[in-house]
């Protein structure tokens, strides 16, 4: 009898050919660009909602200081965590759990910083791999969503954290809706300390997505017909329902005098 393939494991094994993917090809990087215009950040060529305003969100929130250390989890091929880490003369972690994705990013390590100031791994939102309190600071950008469960991944970022440390994360919410992350936080030993709303990332997204559609026929070209197929799924999924999201950029800290452990 065959061993169940875990949800991790079907995790790994699509971002591993999303990223294997997506590194041949120079398609995908140009609708990026073309969404973003002026708020594309070339050098972090991150699939994601990252632009200049969020970079700037989170050097602002994170308060972090030269020689402090940044973790980025959920760090794909690493442009955001290494970005931020040369900006602002930290170490960094970086933790996906994407083989492929880890190993481009440690590829490019070194065009941001010295070897030495970086280090990527491969594991999960809910278990990094790494030691109890040493991170002064944490981002996860479109990537919690991906958690298999979004509690424990904020304990484990709590564990990670030093007292006074921060995390920055990006998701997403329906306009109206009651989520009180207060409470989700403050169980995880969290507290929110701000709410940045994103007001031009639907109409990014909605640019992009269009972009997918209309350049089909050379996605499939690029990145073969599994990935593009995927692509536009997520386009005539999301599209619709785009009106009704706010984006936003969540702010928590563990507390200065946070015991070790939560009960």
């Amino acid at each position: 009898m065959s061993t169940p393939v875990t949800r991790e494991q079907l995790l790994q094994m699509h971002f591993d050919a999303f990223h294997t993917a997506r590194a041949k090809s120079t398609l995908v990087s140009r609708l990026y660009a073309e969404a973003l215009g002026d708020a594309y950040p070339a050098e972090v060529a991150a699939y994601s909602s990252c632009d200049w305003p969020l970079l700037g969100t989170l050097v602002g929130r994170l308060c972090l200081r030269p020689g402090q250390v940044l973790a980025d989890l959920g760090c794909g091929t690493g442009g955001v965590g290494l970005w931020l880490a040369r900006a602002l003369d930290v170490h960094l972690l970086g933790v996906d759990i994407s083989p492929a994705a880890v190993r481009i990013a440690e590829a490019r390590a070194a065009s941001f910083v010295s070897t030495a100031r970086a280090v990527f791994t491969v594991g999960t939102l809910d278990a990094t791999g790494l030691p109890d309190g040493r991170v002064h600071g944490a981002v996860c950008v479109d990537a919690l969503s991906h958690a298999t469960d979004r509690d424990a991944a904020l304990h484990e970022i709590h564990r990670i954290l030093a007292p006074g440390g921060r995390v920055g994360f990006t998701r997403v919410a329906r306009i109206g809706a009651c989520e009180d992350w207060t409470d989700r936080a403050a169980g995880a030993g969290l507290h929110v300390e701000h709410v940045d709303e994103r007001l031009d990332e639907p109409s990014m997204w909605r640019r992009l997505y269009g972009l997918w559609l209309h350049h089909e026929p050379g996605l499939r070209h690029e990145l073969g017909d599994v990935q593009a197929d995927n692509m536009l799924r997520e386009a005539h999924r999301m599209l619709p329902l785009l009106n009704d999201r706010r984006a936003l950029v969540m702010t928590l800290q563990r507390p200065p005098d946070s015991p070790d452990k939560v009960a």
